[in-house]
């Protein structure tokens, strides 16, 4: 069983109802019960959200350290959509990146695609450090796909 930690950055608590016609109209709770259906077999889902950002460095940092009574980390995999974080964070992509040194996946996703965007929008900090980054309504769905699959697109 993979434990995968889902983790969102600020405002993705009104998802499903903060411009639904960009960012769709399911919320987040439906689309992680979703994703729980979706793969229960095969993934345990740790879900956490926050506007502040060393909340998120908290928890990506927790992810990646090794428990010393178990010789293992919580979870193997994190799933991260950054929100407006992504085009400012330096913090937040040497945390990321700091995961990828522990050889942990991480997985960037934006319910929009950023890179078609009002041109601040365009560029991820996060994407050069981030295994995979995947766009558009199902990217949750694509990034666990992906991670259960052993970061293969086939």
């Amino acid at each position: 069983m993979l434990h995968i930690l889902i983790i969102n950055g600020p405002n993705l608590n009104l998802t499903g109802r903060r411009n639904p016609a960009l960012y769709g109209t399911r919320s987040m709770e439906e689309i992680i019960l979703e994703l729980q259906r979706n793969h229960e077999k095969s993934c345990c889902f740790t879900y956490f959200q926050s506007n502040h950002e060393g909340d998120l460095i908290d928890k990506l940092q927790e992810a990646g350290t090794i428990d010393e009574t178990t010789d293992s980390r919580p979870y193997d995999a994190v799933v991260i959509n950054p929100g407006g974080l992504c085009h400012t964070s330096v913090s937040l992509r040497d945390t990321v990146d700091w995961l990828a040194e522990q050889k942990m996946t991480v997985v960037e996703v934006h319910l929009s695609d950023i890179r078609v965007r009002e041109p601040f929008r365009r560029e991820s900090l996060l994407s050069g450090v981030c295994e995979k980054t995947f766009y558009g309504l199902d990217a949750y769905e694509k990034a666990v796909g992906y991670i259960e699959r052993g970061g293969t697109l086939s």
